[in-house]
């Protein structure tokens, strides 16, 4: 797995973002030491069994920040209020190049989005149809055609 991660910065990571890359990473394979890890359109995915469809957690280091990618964030609680929209079930948690990341809580957010993976992979359109919904009413989604 060290391989995966070794590639990823080697090739994807802004080196300012490098020690958050690495600081998160370690956190998400502490929390779930079974996670499998790839590198898919260019972000760090870590799956459960294999299945990275439904992934349950990403890295995506950019030119400005590192974030956290949760596949279905709408489902999580968020009692920080850190995760922004990414798509209409996808929700993300920036970091900026300097900030202190608080371990215990990003362990708290990738640990809920382990045991709600069976919860999204049974309903998973509903969940979608749920979170388009409520973007279509605040305006951030067009309306499906018919």
């Amino acid at each position: 797995m060290n391989d995966v991660l070794e590639d990823y910065i080697a090739t994807l990571v802004d080196p300012r973002g490098e020690p958050v890359v690495r600081e998160l990473d370690r956190i998400i394979r502490k929390t779930h030491p079974a996670f499998d890890l790839a590198i898919k359109y260019k972000i760090l995915m870590y799956a459960l069994n294999g299945d990275f469809r439904t992934f349950v957690c990403a890295i995506n280091s950019g030119r400005r920040h590192v974030s956290v990618n949760f596949l279905y964030g709408v489902m999580l609680d968020d009692p920080k209020k850190v995760l922004r929209a990414g798509s209409s079930v996808l929700m993300s948690w920036d970091f900026e190049f300097n900030e202190e990341i608080d371990e215990a809580a990003v362990a708290a957010y990738v640990a809920e989005a382990v045991r709600k993976n069976g919860d999204y992979k049974a309903n998973r359109q509903a969940v979608q149809d749920k979170a388009y919904a409520v973007n279509e009413k605040a305006g951030r989604r067009p309306k499906r055609s018919a």
